[in-house]
Formats: structure tokens, sequence, C-alpha cells
């Protein structure tokens, strides 16, 4: 159906209004409510929820994609997009059943905007025509596809759009399409957004689209304040009942300065970054982590003197694992290192204990290598809340004032295996602090070594703790009561076997 048809619709809409009963009629006609009684069904012929994409776009239901203006949501539906309508893993998730076909209706960009971050997505992931097989459909507001399923005024009150919501549905019964994306919600209806009433009603008619064409339904959906800290569901402009009646509700955010300055990213470039995560994730087990992207350039050769429009296109993206690369063995000779010299927490000072972790590994502790930096905050924020080294506070004999200084904690032993990078991470402020006795310096025969895959640490032949394959960077840290001996879950009959 064509951007006039739908407009006719919409001009020939009706109020939407229940039919009341009158007083007389309510006294002649009584209501009889029935309470229904539940069939035990056996659970394994229960019908499985069908799932278009991951675990995030489910059939029948409505998704919504919040973020502040400019965070990526458009270059994010567009390769979720072609990864259905091409069945491949682009962006993490998978498509299950194959390739979908996929409805992007934008209410901001025109075709031509659309087109670019189409083929340029297209570009950078080598998808072809043939690829695409005409599963994609695209219509813009901005070129005469009006997309209005209510209006509110405050003669007629709320008006669904019948007509509207009719050929809608059977469109997408007709094309057979699997995703049906609108960007953004607000454009799709002339209503008063802050009103939970009419939201409610047009989130729950957009489910009814959803449920009756058997297709899901995404809504992108901007915060309420740009730039006003971490964006979560609660976030989202207008009334809550747009989240309440949606089953998932992916939010988008840019990387912080914070986060920069961890993975040693400049900032300027840190805007090139977003995470992503399912803030309602009611229809799927709960995610721990976020899903990171990048967005890079792609050029589209357009121009006549130059390589004409850039274009953003996104693609995953992995935090840098700060112990990869890392063994057991680096750790044993910054421990000899710590325990031969002396060696201060402050990043700012000259004898920092950083300068002996880089010197091990080769990088450097220089405050313009931001990437070096942050792996070596990263290592040490690990090693000081597990234990391998350990803060103690005592007077600077140069200085004659208390200072913050670093020692040897639970001694690395030698021919550990490497360590596993990823695991165990300790917070800012997370290093142990005096008193707390340092153990000797590492020498052999500090403990004993487990000949089956694993190591142990201690501060001594009687004191030895056994671990899995990994660094004493990693080992857990101890709570009060704990001896250190206690078995570690999942490894009970360990060195039993």
């Amino acid at each position: 159906m064509n951007a006039a048809a739908f407009q006719s619709r919409f001009e020939d809409a009706h109020p939407f209004c229940p039919t009341s009963l009158t007083q007389k009629q309510a006294e002649q006609e009584p209501v009889q409510v029935v309470a229904t009684p539940y069939v035990w069904r056996d659970p394994t012929t229960l019908k499985p929820r069908e799932w278009v994409y991951g675990r995030s776009i489910q059939r029948g239901h409505l998704r919504a994609v919040v973020a502040q203006g400019a965070a990526g949501k458009t270059i994010l539906s567009v390769g979720d997009a072609l990864a259905m309508v091409t069945g491949r893993n682009l962006l993490g998730q998978e498509v299950p059943g194959g390739p979908k076909r996929v409805w992007l209706w934008n209410l901001e960009d025109d075709s031509e905007e659309l087109a670019r971050i189409i083929q340029a997505a297209c570009k950078h992931w080598g998808i072809t025509a043939a690829d695409i097989g005409g599963r994609l459909f695209v219509d813009s507001a901005l070129d005469g596809a009006i997309l209005k399923l209510a209006t509110s005024t405050s003669s007629e009150g709320l008006v669904i759009n019948r007509p509207l919501v009719t050929a809608l549905t059977d469109e997408m019964l007709g094309r057979g399409i699997d995703y049906l994306h609108v960007d953004p919600f607000v454009s799709s209806h002339a209503a008063n957004e802050s009103d939970n009433m009419e939201i409610d009603a047009i989130a729950k008619e957009w489910a009814m689209v959803g449920k009756n064409a058997n297709a899901g339904i995404g809504l992108a959906h901007h915060v309420s304040k740009a730039g006003a800290g971490e964006a979560t569901a609660l976030s989202a402009r207008g009334a809550v009942a747009l989240i309440n009646a949606c089953r998932s509700v992916l939010v988008l955010n840019r990387m912080g300065e914070d986060e920069a300055k961890r993975y040693g990213i400049e900032e300027e470039r840190g805007r090139r970054y977003f995470r992503t995560y399912d803030d309602k994730n009611n229809r799927a087990p709960p995610s721990d982590t976020s899903d990171w992207f990048q967005m890079v350039s792609v050029s589209l050769g357009n121009g006549v003197n130059d390589d004409g429009d850039n274009m953003g296109v996104v693609m995953p993206w992995s935090p840098p694992d700060a112990f990869e690369n890392v063994s057991v063995d680096h750790l044993r000779k910054v421990q000899a290192m710590v325990d031969g010299g002396t060696y201060k927490e402050s990043a700012q000072a000259k004898d920092w204990v950083g300068n002996a972790v880089a010197g091990v590994l080769g990088i450097s502790a220089s405050k313009d290598a931001k990437a070096d930096r942050a792996k070596i905050n990263a290592i040490l924020r690990t090693w000081y809340a597990n234990g391998a080294l350990v803060v103690v506070e005592k007077r600077d004999p140069d200085k004659r004032e208390m200072k913050k200084f670093v020692e040897v904690g639970e001694p690395a032993i030698d021919g550990a295996p490497p360590a596993q990078g990823g695991a165990g991470q300790g917070g800012a402020g997370g290093a142990p602090k005096a008193p707390r006795p340092t153990s000797p310096p590492v020498r052999g025969g500090v403990g004993q070594v487990v000949q089956k895959k694993g190591f142990q640490v201690g501060r001594g032949s009687s004191q030895t703790t056994s671990y899995s394959e990994g660094s004493p960077a990693l080992r857990p840290i101890l709570a009060p009561g704990e001896s250190g001996t206690d078995p570690i879950p999942g490894y009970e009959d360990f060195g039993n076997e």
C-alpha cells in the first residue's frame, strides 16, 4: 500500500468510542463474569517462544530501543536489519530459522539518507543485492509514507486510526514481514506522550499489530534529557506505559569518560563506541554484561574530487583484555622487583609500582601511553583485590611523611601454568590495606606445585591453597571467616581425581 492510500485511510478514521450502556440498559442487562479454570498441560507440548533475532526480538511482542540522540540507534537498526535479511550473525546475534523479512519505517530521515546508511553497511559487510533477496523494505515519512497510528484532541480524546491499523496488519501479512522497526515512536502518533492512558492504548495497539501479523515490532525512543548521565529504561521520555508494554527494552549508552580511561581510549575517540543491554529482559535469561559496538567510517565513493560521503557503520567491539598474554611468570617477576625495591601505590609517584609492571611486560608507563597505562591499572586492580600485591602505609624516609607503599602479598609459584585472561576483577580502591603481614621474599620452595593443572600459593609449606588453572592474581577474595583452605565451588574434588 502506498503513502496516499495510508493517508486516505487516516483521514477517514473515526474516533474509537467503546459502546456504553445507559442506566436503564444496565439495570435490564446484568453482567456475568466467569473465571476460567486452568487446564493442566504437559510442559513438553507447550509451543516454544518464537524468536526472530537472538533473544531480543520475539514474534507478537514489542521491543523498545532507548537512547540519547545521535547515540547510534539508526545505524544499529540498519545493522540488525541486514543481519536478519541475510541470516548472518553480523552483530553477535543469531538469526533463528534463517533469513527474515524486515520493514524499516523511518519517520525522521529521507530515503536518500537511509540508502546511504544501508549501502555503507552493505559495503562494509560485503553484502550484495542477491544476499538481501528482496527481503528488506524501507519507507520514510519525509517521502510521504506518513504513519500516525493515533491522534488526540481535547474535543474527541484519543482516536485510534483503525483503517490504518487494519491496512498495516494486512500489508505485513501479505509481505510476510517478520519484523517492523518504527523510528522514532513519538512520530508515529499525535497523542500526549506524557499521558499514561493514551500511550498505553497506543502501545497495546502496536502489540496487537504484532500479534495479528505474527511479527516482532520495534519502537525506537529517545531519553527524556540528552546528556543526563547513564540511560536506562526509565530514562525514556514521556509516559512509562510504553516501557511497561514492551517485552524487551534495549538501552544504548555512549562510552563514558571513565570507561574510555579504563580501556585506554582517547577521549575524542570514545564517542565512536557505545554499549547496549536489555534493561527489561523478562522473556530471556538476564545478562550481566553489555554488548559493545564501534562506529567505523565507510566511504561510499560517490564523490567527484574525493571519496564522497563517509557514513557510520556499526560493528561489534570487545574491551581490551588486560590479562591477554600475561602469565604467572610475569606476576612472579613483578613480585621479585617489588620485593627487592621500593614502590608506591600512587600513579603520580616516580617510583609507581606500575613502572615495574611495565618493565616486565615490555610496555610503557608513560602518561602519554594511555592504552598501556589502562592495561597496567587493570592488572594492578586485580592483583590488589586478589592479594598478589598489598598496600601498606608507612613513613616515607625521603619526605618523612606517611605514604602508601606496595609489597608482595601471596607469592606466585615457579612452574605454574599461564594465567587465564579476563577473569577476576578488582574495583578501584580494592587494595588490601595494612595491618596485614607481608610474605617473605619470593624464593624457591615456598609452597608446593600441584602436579595436575593448577598451582599453589601461600606463606609457607604449611599454608598452601590449591586453585584451578590460572594466575594467583585471579584467586578468590577471602571473605571474613574463610580460612583460604575452603574448597572452591566446582573444584571440591580438584587434586583427588
